[in-house]
């Protein structure tokens, strides 16, 4: 198991390592056919760590937690959408309401990080093609989902596509947790087990459409239901073997 991170040097520059007891061994991008030590080690807390890698495309899975559609049927087809790059925000960042978007949730997820091109995976190839996981924070306004024709406004807002800190790599797809907390309570638990679509589906499903390439991302949906957040919140995330992605309401 292994810990990749990306983070902002004092100078502004970027980098990609591996994480192991506070401190960060560089290695050379792109991660995904190896890490390549380059020698650098820096200490956690003198970087600012930033998403942990730059997808092409962030797709995502809708109601795919039974306890999240409390009652509702299970969607055939699944629901998928797209949430845009100008979504992403790393550990740390501030949560942003844009004007008007009333109430706003937290959902935390479980992401699939790609590591090879997939076009039509079996399922076999799909899960040989994860990367490793990372947490994920599907910011959702919901009177805007429930009112649209389309979830772009309400998912795809800047800072609405949060993951972090960390990938995890070498984790059996089906022994990963998820838990969110506002303000150190616990709202949300759920366990990849409990996807109603699991995740080697979710890749298979996803590369019969669209060529996915490495580090694209894949979120897997939200477990329960969430409770609605407001300005000075904290928001945290935690999948297993990832770490803890903390995020405030501004």
């Amino acid at each position: 198991m292994a810990n990749f991170v990306r983070f902002e040097r004092n100078d502004r520059s970027t980098g990609a390592g591996i994480l192991e007891d506070g401190s960060i061994h560089a290695v050379a991008e792109p991660i995904w056919d190896g890490p390549k030590p380059t020698g650098e080690t820096l200490a956690l807390a003198a970087v600012r760590l930033l998403p942990p890698c730059e997808p092409r495309s962030i797709v995502c899975v809708g109601l795919n937690y039974s306890s999240h559609l409390q009652g509702r049927p299970v969607p055939d087809p699944p629901t998928l959408f797209f949430k845009p790059l100008s979504s992403v925000a790393g550990p740390g960042d501030a949560i942003v309401f844009p004007d008007g978007c009333g109430r706003v949730d937290p959902e935390g997820e479980i992401v699939i990080v790609i590591g090879r091109t997939l076009k039509n995976a079996t399922r076999a190839e799909a899960e040989a093609g994860i990367f490793g996981y990372t947490a994920g924070n599907d910011v959702s306004a919901r009177e805007w989902q429930q009112k649209d024709g389309q979830w772009w406004r309400a998912k795809g807002s800047d800072t609405f596509g949060i993951f972090g800190p960390s990938i995890v790599t070498g984790v059996p797809h089906d022994t990963l947790a998820v838990v969110t907390r506002v303000n150190g309570a616990e709202v949300q638990r759920g366990h990849s087990t409990e996807l109603i679509r699991d995740i080697p589906e979710i890749v298979r499903y996803v590369s019969a459409v669209m060529t996915l390439v490495p580090g694209d991302v894949i979120y897997t949906g939200t477990p329960g239901s969430p409770p609605a957040i407001t300005s000075g919140d904290v928001v945290e995330v935690e999948v297993t073997g990832v770490g803890v992605l903390r995020n405030q309401v501004a």
